[in-house]
């Protein structure tokens, strides 16, 4: 089972609220996961990110592979960076 670390959207019609996920890489965007890593709201002003920085590392750890948005969105965090990725 190949974990991924990606966004699921949830939120009405055109307003928008992401969670930052574990889930198996086969299970649909917003379907089965494993762990709630976190939350991304882009429609706040600044938008918000609030990460379990020490939960995210420890997937990582375990070979759990961030998409880009959220390899993204946790940089900006300061929680991963480029050292990690390496």
């Amino acid at each position: 089972m190949a974990v991924k670390i990606r966004l699921t959207r949830h939120g009405a019609k055109k307003r928008p609220f992401y969670r930052i996920v574990a889930a198996d890489s086969q299970a649909p965007r917003d379907g089965r996961f494993i762990e709630v890593l976190g939350t991304y709201d882009p429609l706040t002003d600044p938008v918000t990110v609030t990460v379990k920085s020490d939960r995210i590392l420890e997937w990582i750890g375990k070979g759990a592979q961030p998409s880009d948005t959220v390899r993204s969105l946790l940089k900006k965090a300061g929680v991963f960076s480029k050292e990690a990725a390496e």
